[in-house]
């Protein structure tokens, strides 16, 4: 209900990074709108490893406990994300949390269908209140996960400013236009992939994109979110051959090396399931389309 440029209690340093930020990545590329190919080699590479960190470690592994990681895995993971600028894990897991628990409704974080587009896609990340960490996700409040809530503004401002080293073609590929980047291809999983259009109240509306998954380098894998709201504790979000997870293949090594355990797989019948699941909804929708009609 506010305008776009009001933020929520608490949120006005979001808004200043997000302002900030997109203003930079629109003058680097007036500036340079071609990096050189190391620039863009190291922009790729630490995009990637973020979305790995956002994909395995804050979605499979804190939030929805798919798997376990190698502490030393973990906080390497945990500060590559926040080098993203894809915020601390309680925060990030409360809402995600919140997220599954609300999906679809006026409690939901980041609803499409209850606050448009652009509310999904961005507007909620400095107008919502915050989900509760008590609440959602208290078996993150510990030492070693808050300890990131106090250097997180730090990591960011060295992302923001680290591509200075190699010059300052550097300082905006490896900084801004990376980190806009980085922003809106996995803010599109709580927009774009959520807007199946027609559904009644109550009815869950996420869904598979195959085209998004290569936009999202290491995060490629969330673009199925279909399946993984079919099955949000397993650890694996493609489901067939030709469904590329690069979040789970990433598992696959980690647990080869020792490195991960405790990996929980997808329910046996997991077809059946998601196919059930979507006869429920279209018997749902025709319900709800014969009671207007009447």
């Amino acid at each position: 209900m506010l305008p776009w440029w009001k933020h929520s209690k608490g949120n006005g340093p979001v808004l200043f990074y997000i302002v900030g930020v997109h203003l930079l990545a629109v003058m680097g590329l007036i500036l340079f709108p071609l990096p050189n190919w190391r620039v863009l080699a190291v922009a790729l590479a630490v995009t990637s490893i973020g979305g790995i960190g956002t994909s395995v470690c804050y979605h499979r592994c804190l939030a929805h406990r798919s798997l376990r990681l190698n502490r030393v895995v973990e906080n390497i993971l945990i500060f590559f994300t926040i080098f993203n600028a894809s915020g601390e894990p309680m925060s990030w897991v409360a809402n995600h949390r919140q997220h599954h628990s609300k999906a679809d409704t006026a409690e939901d974080v980041s609803s499409p269908r209850h606050g448009g587009f652009w509310w999904a896609h961005i507007r909620w990340v400095y107008q919502w209140s915050g989900s509760e960490v008590g609440r959602w996700c208290p078996d993150l409040d510990k030492r070693r996960y808050r300890v990131w809530r106090r250097v997180q503004i730090p990591i960011v401002a060295l992302s923001v400013c680290a591509g200075f080293a190699l010059g300052w073609q550097a300082f905006f590929w490896i900084g801004a236009i990376r980190l806009v980047y980085a922003l809106h291809f996995q803010m599109f999983v709580n927009s774009l992939l959520h807007m199946t259009p027609g559904l009644p109240e109550g009815v869950d509306s996420s869904r598979n994109i195959w085209w998004l998954g290569p936009l999202q380098l290491g995060a490629w894998g969330e673009n199925w979110h279909r399946n993984h709201h079919s099955d949000a504790n397993a650890a694996r979000f493609g489901r067939r051959w030709w469904q590329i997870d690069i979040g789970w293949y990433v598992i696959e090594v980690l647990k080869m090396i020792g490195l991960a355990s405790d990996v929980k797989t997808t329910r046996n019948k997991f077809s059946a399931d998601a196919r059930g699941a979507r006869a429920s909804e279209v018997a749902a929708l025709s319900a709800h389309m014969l009671k207007d009609a009447e």
